[in-house]
């Protein structure tokens, strides 16, 4: 399959949402429990040291689990693993809002992450099993859409049930929006695997497959120019407090409403991609993204080093930058996807494990480099943004003849 092949039907109102919501499980996850991380510590006793490790067990449930479902989405279906996933999920956040100490919670946030991946994996997957390159492009730009709303709205609802039934009522919460997306998936997700895919999958070794794909240049050059770009945007998260309060000088009020600004640029320029996707190929958007990425990421190390313009030029040329990665990732993920459809899980899976794999190593390197002011960070996401474009223009060119 190409990207000549003839578009299919766009999807419905109602399939975009529930796909966006499965997208949007991990988001969710973290968004809506972070204001609950101070009342965790105090419940169970432990420092926030103690409390992070929850959050490092739910990044890598969710970079193992993906690894999982992908291939296996490939043998057994998108749809029963999805049920599958959303079951574990429940079952995981009523364990959290059981858990007695800090090590049944780190366990329920460990399980309740390989719940959660089977959503955000396997949405890529079904994306691109009934959609072509271009048109998967502009989907994903919608999903990103709907995954923007949780860092907006989440952090919110968050701190209200923190008072008003206490951190575990959080996930109490969780437990519902699983119950919620359980029943949305059997009740109106049809299967969309192909006979191909299947057919592959039965005769192919799960090792093999992920060989395969590894193999293909192509595909190796755009895992790479996601992941890399992943790690500018986690970048910035794992910096964003300490940047906004501690650094710029912002109260607690105002880190609320810059967030969310920030997190305007990310899905703003999602919407904007789609846009451009009705008369410019997916390809071609993506280079120039990624080249005028590499220029803002320049300029904002500049402008991290050298303290011009204060406070607020640097948070424009940082909107600047995240912006990118809304043209940046969408694009990549629907070329890294059409690189070889009838592996279409695996793939999914690869570039969901690579982009969380990089973004937890930028955002380790972030703290081990942390000195109280904006450069390590912008450092960071200018070292990432070039390298994901010299792995576009490096191992993935071949893909803009295409």
């Amino acid at each position: 399959m190409s990207d000549t092949e003839t578009a299919r039907p766009h999807p419905t109102k109602a399939t975009l949402l529930l796909l966006g919501t499965l997208t949007a499980y991990g988001a969710v996850s973290i968004d809506l429990y972070l204001p609950g991380m101070p009342a965790i510590g105090r419940s169970l006793g432990v420092d926030s040291g103690a409390v992070q490790h929850t959050m490092a067990a739910f990044f890598i449930g969710m970079s193992l689990g993906q690894m999982i479902y992908g291939p296996l989405s490939d043998r057994m279906g998108r749809r029963p693993l999805l049920l599958f996933g959303a079951a574990v999920y429940v079952a995981a956040s009523l364990l959290c809002a059981l858990a007695p100490s800090i090590e049944w919670l780190v366990a329920g946030r460990f399980v309740q992450a390989l719940g959660a991946c089977s959503g955000v994996v396997l949405a890529r997957a079904i994306v691109r099993d009934r959609f072509d390159h271009q048109d998967s492009a502009r989907i994903f730009s919608l999903l990103m859409l709907v995954l923007g709303i949780a860092p907006i709205l989440a952090p919110t609802l968050g701190g209200w049930l923190v008072g008003w039934v206490g951190w575990r009522g959080i996930f109490g919460a969780l437990a519902a929006f699983g119950v919620a997306t359980f029943i949305a998936v059997a009740l109106w997700l049809p299967e969309s695997r192909s006979a191909a895919t299947a057919e592959l999958a039965r005769n192919e070794h799960v090792g093999l497959s992920y060989a395969a794909m590894l193999r293909n240049p192509r595909f190796l050059g755009f895992l790479l120019t996601g992941a890399f770009n992943g790690a500018t945007l986690f970048a910035y998260i794992s910096n964003a407090p300490d940047l906004l309060i501690d650094q710029l000088g912002f109260d607690i009020a105002q880190f609320g409403w810059l967030f969310a600004l920030l997190a305007v640029a990310v899905i703003g320029s999602g919407q904007v991609n789609r846009l451009l996707l009705d008369h410019i190929p997916s390809m071609r958007i993506l280079h120039v993204a990624s080249a005028v990425g590499v220029v803002i990421g320049i300029v904002l190390l500049g402008v991290a080093a050298s303290g011009i313009g204060g406070r607020w030029l640097l948070l424009a040329v940082l909107f600047a930058a995240l912006a990118s990665y809304g043209f940046i990732a969408t694009n990549t993920t629907a070329a890294a996807l059409s690189v070889d459809p009838q592996r279409a899980g695996t793939a999914s899976a690869m570039i969901g494990a690579g982009s969380f794999a990089m973004g937890a190593l930028a955002s380790m390197l972030a703290g081990a480099l942390h000195d109280g002011t904006p450069l390590p960070m912008a450092a960071i996401m200018a070292s990432a943004l070039t390298l994901s474009a010299l792995a576009l223009f490096g191992l993935a060119r071949p893909a803009a003849r295409t």
